[in-house]
């Protein structure tokens, strides 16, 4: 590349989210080496283990490297693009790129005034952003990408092979068949592994006669080498939203004592006020449906005994106890379960608690939750009836005391008014830390929970 005046190349890096968090994952890359993009664009879509988000670029310029390929978990403060941008310093030739697994050591990012890199949802940013559409199919490009295509093209040799040579669909089958490419003997030209190469790794191979040795005590056996077969089994990697749900969940179960109640209720009369809210005149084009009324059944109770909206502080041994309620919705997502929170839910009123719900289910499904979303909840609800489930034992979020779970709502034989009656009938599940809640208080919360659903009108005399 010949040298450029006016022109300097900046690298922008994996921000720091905060929260903990240290790594992301990129997903895609909305843009390729040689396109033009301006201050506020958003380059790339990352999955942290919060949520996916997408990065906007801060300055204006030219892509001149992608860093990563998709698929690639990055460290905070990796730079992962470079760019081109005008007015700098000139930039001179590179010398020829190597291959290998880290990036080059980037150079100090010159500082931008007013501007820093945030991920959308977390930070804010002063300009809006926007995709540049592709200009042609997908194309996964590793770093340095230059050297990388044209060594697989035989054009170019590279002096440093310490990355594995192999072309984007033969790393996915390596992926899919467990196999490591650090290991292989490639025998394409060049040094490329071939898919051929792969299956050959995968393929277990047929071991030795045995020879005869004295015996081995059975306590010093080897343990037996279990082997993968790719056609019978599928591996998926743990990481991002799953990573974080499942430490979290082994963290709560084994840090918090559960305890957990039931009460199955008759919600006839909760049901028969949805189908009346859907047609009244405040709640058209609202999200009306079973959940929204459950909810503020909970966030009434919670008001009734403010003892079980409360965390525990184990550094300082004492207990938080909240005057705002940040009302948890777990929600399945394609990425894994997920559970953003209403903040301040117990101010809403009800259309303002049903323009809230509709927002973050909406949101959850198209996997644009924001990690500032999911932080911060003090009480969850998890709705296992939609999937026909009965009822179940909910695990609490850390830091939370008490978790309620809905069951599935069905017409049941019920004994009403000295009657056997069909009847809307449901199960409630209200897990509580027993640290913070002992049985009296969790039973008064869920107690009210279900006498609210079976006369609703209590919504207006103990609001």
């Amino acid at each position: 590349m010949t040298t450029m005046t006016d022109a300097s190349v900046r690298e922008f890096k994996m921000p720091d989210v905060g929260e903990g968090l240290t790594e992301a994952e990129i997903l895609k890359w909305y843009v390729q080496p040689g396109d033009t993009v301006t201050d506020g664009q958003v380059v790339c879509e990352v999955e942290t283990a919060k949520a996916a988000v997408e990065l906007p670029i801060p300055y204006d310029g030219v892509v001149r490297e992608l860093r990563f390929p998709e698929g690639t978990t990055v460290d905070v403060g990796t730079a992962i693009i470079a760019v081109e941008v005008a007015g700098g310093a000139p930039v001179p030739a590179p010398a020829e790129p190597e291959v290998s697994a880290a990036p080059a050591a980037p150079a100090e990012e010159p500082k931008t005034e007013g501007r820093q890199p945030v991920l959308v949802g977390y930070g804010v940013s002063t300009s809006s952003t926007k995709r540049r559409p592709r200009k042609g199919p997908e194309v996964t490009v590793p770093a340095p990408a230059e050297a990388v295509q044209a060594e697989l093209n035989g054009h170019a040799p590279v002096a440093d092979r310490s990355r594995p040579l192999a072309k984007p669909p033969v790393r996915k089958l390596a992926k899919d068949l467990g196999v490591d490419l650090a290991t292989i003997t490639p025998s394409g030209p060049d040094g490329v592994i071939t898919r051929e190469d792969v299956h050959a790794a995968a393929t277990p191979v047929a071991a030795p006669e045995p020879v005869a040795a004295p015996a081995v005590p059975a306590a010093a056996a080897p343990a037996p080498v279990v082997t993968y077969d790719g056609a019978r089994e599928t591996r998926i990697p743990v990481k991002g939203v799953r990573k974080a749900t499942a430490a979290a969940m082994v963290g709560s179960a084994f840090t918090a004592p559960h305890v957990t109640e039931f009460v199955t209720v008759d919600v006839t009369r909760t049901m028969k006020l949805v189908e009346e809210l859907k047609q009244d005149k405040e709640m058209q084009g609202r999200r009306v449906n079973p959940l929204l009324l459950i909810a503020k059944a909970l966030l009434v109770a919670i008001k009734r005994n403010p003892d079980i909206n409360a965390s525990w502080d184990e550094a300082a041994q004492e207990i938080v106890v909240k005057h705002y309620v940040n009302l948890g919705i777990a929600a399945a997502t394609p990425r894994g379960l997920i559970v953003p929170n209403i903040k301040d839910a117990h101010d809403k009123t009800l259309p303002q608690l049903a323009d809230a719900l509709g927002e973050l289910v909406s949101t959850a499904r198209e996997g644009k939750t924001s990690p500032s979303a999911m932080q911060g909840g003090t009480v969850t609800i998890t709705n296992v009836g939609v999937f026909g489930v009965d009822t179940g034992t909910p695990i609490l979020n850390p830091g939370e005391s008490a978790i309620l779970a809905i069951g599935a709502i069905k017409l049941q034989p019920w004994v009403h008014k000295g009657k056997v009656k069909p009847r809307q009938v449901t199960t409630l599940a209200l897990s509580f830390d027993h640290r913070l809640v002992d049985g009296e208080l969790g039973s008064k919360v869920l107690a009210d929970v279900a006498a609210i659903l079976e006369q609703p009108k209590r919504l207006i005399t103990w609001a």
